[in-house]
């Protein structure tokens, strides 16, 4: 969920479930362990993320033993998690035929039922499951929307407030009670929970919900300023944007839950948004992969399912689910750059190149395209062409604001690189006026002055701010140092790289300086050792003859490194 944490935050809640599914009291079973190949195949398949194969694998197994527990059990979960919840429920049957209180396997049972709209035969299947608080937390959701589905909002609320006497799921609870509402047509009621949403999460999920409601009872105004409200403070997020066209354009606003199955598909994807350990991936894919069962078109959904394999390193497996979204959904144009942004981490760089460059023409005026494009840019050292984006991406975010500070920073690096120094100093200065607490505009700015010998005291004013700010960073410590040395103060700037060696060894730059700075204090031999050290890191070319030099006549007949 990393960089998509602005578009899913539901109700600040973070929750964990604990390890695996059987840990976190969704249990399987177990049973005797099978030695067939295509056993060991599927646990190969599972340890490499790739879940659909381990439940390929699993069932062959399961076909040449039909009474194996542990192949049942994991047939099914790799089933449920990879997506394929046809068969998931099939195989749901079959699991609490042995354990009938089998918490995944009702709850998968249960989720059918309200996707055929059996709201009594979802409630029956929340019954028989296993106790458990987390599984108490699912169940009590889809009892709610079950019981809205037949028209009872009283008993719906009613079941919902186990949410209210857990600690930390207010926000989660009310945001669940403004959609029951909503759906009921309490429309006081909805608008008053809703407010009290917005005041606990601000988040761009409760936002949506609230300002399609606005628009619904025709007070397009108040849409209108929360939508930019949205969009001004998370500018990576397309929603605010989107809806502002939708409301200008007259469009009909539907609410974001139409139906009881997309009500109980919004309470699955609340939870695995907020589950953000690693322990608790398995658990967040099956509630998500539930989610999408109940409602086909949760994009949102999608995004995060794409997000969980990215973080696996699974980019193809991530494009395959981002190729789903339509170029109708908000999520279309950021999925479509995410999946570029993947291509160039298989190493397909010309191709992402060309995908993101004909989508930012094709979107004039989308800045993380054009951003994106300068990215991949300099990632291949086009530093001009990089530069050319950044200018496009800047032209199109209209009037710079506190949160586009890093839109002139990576112009800066672009143009520092490609000589045009005068230029990206105006942007890293820029950037400091739009957010002056950022330790990489500092450090990179500070550290160039430092470089140049200009500016020398605001340089290591501006060092020492980024080093309190980001004191672990073994990059910035370093720049700390090699200002001390710059400035003659060569006792402080040996202290300071030792630190900086500490934070990040194996740098063969921060050595050289650090060597440097020993010859200066006296410490002949140290230094040698610090050179000898920062020559066998493998230094750029361009360095290597300096520090040789160094390392055959000293510091005296020979440049210091860096000047």
């Amino acid at each position: 969920m990393r960089k998509f944490a602005a578009i899913i935050a539901i109700s600040g809640v973070a929750l964990s479930a604990c390890g695996t599914l059987s840990q976190s009291g969704i249990s399987f079973g177990h049973g005797e362990r099978s030695v067939a190949g295509t056993y060991l195949a599927g646990n190969f398949a599972a340890s490499q993320g790739d879940t659909a194969a381990a439940a390929g694998f699993f069932e062959q197994s399961l076909n040449d033993d039909p009474t194996n527990k542990d192949l049942l059990a994991r047939t099914f979960l790799y089933t449920a998690t990879s997506g394929d919840m046809d068969h998931a429920v099939a195989l749901a049957d079959r699991i609490v035929a042995a354990e009938p209180d089998n918490r995944a396997a009702r709850l998968i049972l249960a989720v059918a039922a309200m996707e055929r709209r059996d709201y009594a035969a979802a409630r029956e299947q929340t019954t028989k499951s296993a106790a458990g608080p987390f599984t108490s937390l699912t169940n009590a959701m889809i009892q709610a929307w079950s019981f809205e589905g037949q028209g009872d909002t009283d008993a719906a609320l009613k079941a919902l407030e186990y949410l209210s006497a857990q600690q930390g799921l207010q926000g989660m609870y009310i945001f669940e009670k403004a959609l029951i509402l909503d759906h009921a047509g309490r429309t006081a009621d909805a608008d008053n929970a809703y407010r009290q949403s917005l005041g606990i999460n601000p988040g761009p999920r409760s936002a949506e919900a609230y300002g399609r409601f606005l628009e619904r009872q025709g007070r397009t105004e108040e849409a209108i300023a929360l939508y930019s409200a949205l969009n001004k403070d998370n500018p990576g997020n397309p929603i605010g944007a989107f809806s502002l066209a939708r409301v200008r354009a007259k469009r009909t606003a539907e609410p974001l839950v139409r139906t009881p199955a997309d009500g109980t598909a919004e309470a699955l994807f609340g939870i695995a948004a907020s589950l953000n350990d690693e322990r608790s991936a398995d658990v967040a894919m099956l509630y998500l992969n539930l989610a999408l069962y109940l409602r086909p078109d949760f994009d949102v959904a999608r995004v995060l399912i794409a997000d969980r394999y990215e973080s696996q390193e699974q980019f193809a497996k991530a494009n395959a689910i981002y190729a789903k979204i339509s170029s109708s959904s908000p999520y279309y144009g950021m999925v479509q750059v995410q999946s570029a942004i993947n291509e160039a981490r298989m190493g397909h760089d010309d191709q992402a190149i060309a995908q993101v460059r004909a989508l930012a023409e094709a979107l004039t005026n989308d800045v993380d395209a054009w951003s994106a494009l300068g990215d991949l840019y300099r990632g291949k050292e086009r530093y001009q062409d990089a530069a050319a984006a950044y200018d496009k991406a800047i032209a199109a975010a209209g009037a710079p604001e506190a949160s586009r500070w890093g839109l002139f920073y990576a112009r800066g690096v672009s143009l520092e690189r490609a000589g045009r120094w005068n230029d990206a100093e105006r942007d890293f200065r820029e950037a400091l006026v739009l957010s002056p607490d950022q330790p990489q505009v500092l450090n990179y700015l500070g550290y160039s002055w430092v470089d140049q010998g200009k500016h020398l005291d605001e340089a290591v004013l501006m060092l020492e701010k980024a080093h309190a700010l980001k004191p672990q960073d073994g990059y910035i410590a370093d720049s700390v140092g090699w200002a001390y040395y710059r400035l003659g103060r060569y006792q402080e700037a040996a202290a300071a790289l030792e630190q900086a060696v500490l934070l990040a060894p194996g740098d063969p730059t921060i050595n050289d300086h650090l060597g440097d700075a020993y010859w200066r204090i006296g410490r002949r031999d140290d230094a040698q050792f610090q050179w000898n050290h920062a020559l066998s890191l493998d230094p750029d070319d361009k360095d290597k003859p300096a520090i040789q030099r160094k390392i055959e006549h000293g510091l005296d007949s020979t440049t210091a490194s860096g000047s």
